[in-house]
């Protein structure tokens, strides 16, 4: 009976140990692609709980951890530019600055860290200053979110009482997409597909434009579709060959109006006004 009892008060600290609560700042993680590299942040999320934030929990002027907890980190698979400065491939603890107008966001090099007084200036990487935007409604917790996710641009954005702070991000894909394309066009019997998306890259881009334009042929030859037919029609445009994108875009837009694809129609509907307006030989 007494190894028993013995045995059962060993578990009770284990299980004290053990137990599971929520959080007051329970742990966040946000993941977005941009061009082709992927961007996450893990962070913790502390909420107002009535209290002011800026200028009094979090000060003016002083390095802030950005968030609560273990440090908020930054891991990027691949180069990316902030703010238009170049940070290499990597992960990093984010911290902060906050100012009144102006935020300062630093990069460093330490990912253990738990808090900004253990943070050591020599192992920042970047800083970049950025402008205070203002949010009209209270934002209870604080929030890291991706925004504004276009071609190889995002903003990530940090949300938290009324402050809105946007950090641009810029990450390249033409050297990686141009690689991908002859990887994807060297194989023995590239696809239909493979031909559209290559010249369709080329041409939002505005490069390599007649490859594009027999990339974009070769991919209707083989599958007529209203998409690719409307990569075709943008070929066309882009090397002067206004009439044929014209011609193109007519037969688009029957195609998607079959298939009942409203959005391609009204896609073609627009480029057909744009090149008709504009003189022969200069659409693009």
């Amino acid at each position: 009976m007494r190894a028993a009892i013995l045995t059962t008060l060993s578990v009770v600290p284990f299980l004290a140990f053990a137990q599971q609560l929520p959080q007051p700042s329970p742990s966040g993680h946000v993941e977005q692609v941009v061009g082709l590299t992927t961007i996450k942040v893990d962070y913790s999320r502390p909420s107002m709980r009535d209290r002011k934030i800026f200028g009094d929990l979090v000060p003016y002027g002083k390095v802030w951890r950005t968030g609560a907890n273990k440090c908020t980190t930054f891991q990027t698979e691949g180069p990316v530019k902030v703010e238009g400065v170049e940070l290499p491939a990597g992960i990093y603890s984010v911290f902060t600055i906050p100012g009144e107008e102006v935020w300062t966001i630093i990069f460093n090099k330490d990912t253990s860290l738990w808090g900004e007084g253990d943070r050591k200036e020599e192992a920042d990487v970047l800083r970049v200053k950025v402008v205070v935007g203002k949010s009209y409604e209270p934002i209870e917790t604080f929030t890291f979110s991706f925004a504004n996710v276009k071609d190889d641009k995002a903003d990530l954005v940090m949300s938290w009482e009324s402050r809105v702070i946007r950090v641009g991000l810029f990450a390249d894909a033409t050297k990686q997409g141009l690689a991908n394309i002859r990887a994807a066009l060297a194989e023995p019997s590239p696809g239909a597909g493979a031909y559209n998306r290559s010249a369709r890259f080329c041409v939002d881009r505005g490069m390599m434009l007649v490859e594009a334009l027999q990339w974009a042929t070769n991919s209707v030859s083989m599958e007529k579709k209203y998409w690719s037919l409307y990569t075709l029609a943008l070929a066309q445009a882009a090397n002067g060959k206004t009439k044929e994108a014209i011609a193109t875009a007519e037969e688009g837009m029957k195609v998607a109006q079959e298939e009942k694809s409203e959005a391609y129609v009204k896609l073609f509907r627009e480029r057909i006004l744009e090149w008709r307006r504009a003189p022969a030989g200069t659409a693009k």
